[in-house]
């Protein structure tokens, strides 16, 4: 809570508005619905207009002094500065608007509108007919943009997000009918020209971008180091991080051949089995469901954490645009949403895939896989983080602010906290499953440094994938090229292992040993950067 005479009281909205106008879709996501509708101006120009504001809301919140601000407005204006310094470290550094045109077609989607009954379906429809028919300017500034060497899997990937999107804007247009048979009509005139659009950008990258792409795509020591700073407030040398992420891949790889003795097999062999046995193609999201209630009541029962009251989560195939992207995701409820409901996306078999190619994406997904993965994304992870992140104590700037090491470090610690508690009865297949989850974000974390800062190729990660992390050939290729645009997926690792370090030390000492208390206090801090984690528990 804020007061007339903090500080912080009148710079903290002006720096999250400033920050809102290059992410609009973002906080139409986060509830904030003044947003909706609303697509960025990402030109040059403008982005050029914004960082001038940036750096003089940054000269102000540096400004304000420490000592006039108690222990948690100094955690709020330490996330104002580092929203500001992120940003500016995306435009200026990263230069990711000049580098990747995924950036401008991710603004195109309309989850936020369709998924969430927040509104009446009349107001969403507008909003749906805005980002509509702002799509053709909004691609005509990334074709004036966008370099003329890119990345060649920032191209590809694009090319798979433009292939999904007119089927998105489909799903857009059956929304509307539920409202009336006017607004459908409405959204089919707005959605035949974002197609057309997406469509000539398609063919723009096809033929003026492919041809030219290379495979620069690395940030460098340098960059990737301030990465962690204004991502994580880590100053931890990378070297450091990358040593911790072996050390990790190391005891995961030696417990499991452990297991594996000990059911006279090997993890290959383990994990084969496990991978057979798996749902029907038409049965994934049934069984998704089923495991989602099934695990909100092991927390229940094991006492892990609070759920808080209400809880409605959806488990829904996962929209056609962001196949190519998510094996499975989590769409929660904004700090400042209305409705508290989640959408669990499970992706189904491609129906154009042949018959090799859907039963590895099956086997991905097998039974044992599936239950750790909703451990991950619903309960005790990713959904009930969302609804703890809600709860009104928050400021401004904790409502905002998002840690990726925070958010998926909570959900990867609470897979290893399922096995823990005695899920399914302490089972082989939970354990073999949780490790084998576990040596993947490991390899993440050495995939992501390795491609970015030593000159690790795409198939050299692909093959550490594929051997260590024990994936089928398509998912551990897919993981590849996720680090070469998403250099961020070494955070699964990294924020798990900061909880464990956190749970050692204070658990006993701070909580008596009581998880939920350990659990709710975690929870209580929002998502700060992983680097600020222990001072915060310790009292600074």
């Amino acid at each position: 809570m804020t007061s007339a005479t903090d500080p912080l009281s009148t710079l903290e909205p002006e720096i999250v508005d400033h920050y809102f106008e290059l992410r609009c879709t973002t906080a139409a996501a986060l509830g904030r619905h003044e947003y909706d509708g609303r697509l960025p101006d990402l030109s040059t120009a403008a982005t050029r207009r914004w960082s001038l504001v940036a750096r003089e809301l940054l000269g102000r919140v540096e400004s304000v002094p420490t000592a006039r601000l108690d222990r948690s407005r100094q955690l709020d204006r330490e996330l104002l500065r580092l929203l500001l310094e992120g940003t500016l470290f995306e435009l200026e550094e990263t230069r990711d608007l000049d580098r990747n045109p995924m950036n401008f077609l991710g603004q195109a989607e309309l989850t936020t509108y369709i998924a969430r009954d927040y509104a009446p379906v009349e107001d969403r429809t507008r909003a749906i007919v805005r980002i509509l028919a702002g799509v053709p300017d909004l691609l005509r500034t990334a074709e004036a943009r966008l370099e003329a060497r890119l990345p060649r899997p920032f191209v590809t990937l694009s090319l798979q997000i433009a292939e999904g999107l007119p089927s998105h804007f489909e799903e857009g247009e059956a929304f509307a009918a539920k409202g009336s048979p006017a607004l459908a009509r409405e959204v089919r005139k707005a959605r035949d020209v974002a197609t057309e659009a997406v469509r000539s950008f398609a063919q723009w990258l096809t033929s003026h971008r492919l041809p030219t792409a290379t495979d620069d795509f690395a940030l460098g020591p340098e960059k990737f180091q301030r990465l962690l700073w204004v991502r994580e407030g880590l100053k931890t040398p990378v070297q450091e991080v990358m040593a911790r992420g072996r050390d990790d891949l190391e005891r995961n790889q030696q417990r499991l051949q452990e297991v594996a003795r000990q059911q006279r097999s090997t993890p290959g062999e383990l994990i084969a089995r496990l991978s057979d046995e798996h749902p029907a193609p038409d049965q994934l999201v049934a069984t998704a469901r089923r495991m989602a209630e099934e695990t909100r009541e092991f927390v229940r029962a094991n006492d892990l954490v609070t759920i808080p009251e209400p809880e409605i989560c959806h488990v829904r195939e996962t929209p056609p645009w962001a196949r190519g992207l998510w094996t499975a995701a989590m769409n929660g409820p904004g700090p400042f949403e209305k409705p508290v409901d989640g959408i669990y996306w499970v992706t189904p078999v491609d129906p154009a895939w042949d018959p090799g190619r859907a039963e590895g994406w099956l086997r991905t997904l097998n039974h044992a896989m599936l239950k750790n993965t909703t451990i991950h994304e619903v309960w005790p992870g990713h959904y009930l983080q969302a609804l703890h992140f809600r709860r009104p104590r928050q400021s401004l700037a904790r409502q905002v602010w998002m840690s990726y090491s925070f958010m998926e470090g909570w959900a990867h610690y609470c897979e290893q906290l399922a096995v823990e508690a005695g899920l399914d009865g302490r089972s082989t297949a939970a354990e073999v499953i949780q490790i084998h989850d576990a040596l993947l974000r490991d390899c993440r974390l050495i995939a992501s440094i390795g491609m970015h800062t030593q000159g690790m190729s795409v198939a050299q990660a692909t093959e550490l994938l594929r051997t260590q992390a024990h994936l089928e050939l398509v998912n551990a290729e897919r993981e590849a090229i996720r680090g070469t645009y998403n250099p961020e997926y070494f955070c699964y690792t990294l924020g798990k292992l900061a909880i464990l370090d956190a749970r050692s030390k204070y658990l006993e000492s701070s909580y008596r040993g009581s998880r939920r208390a350990f659990h709710d206090a975690l929870l209580s801090y929002g998502s700060p950067p992983i680097g600020f984690l222990d001072g915060l528990l310790a009292g600074r």
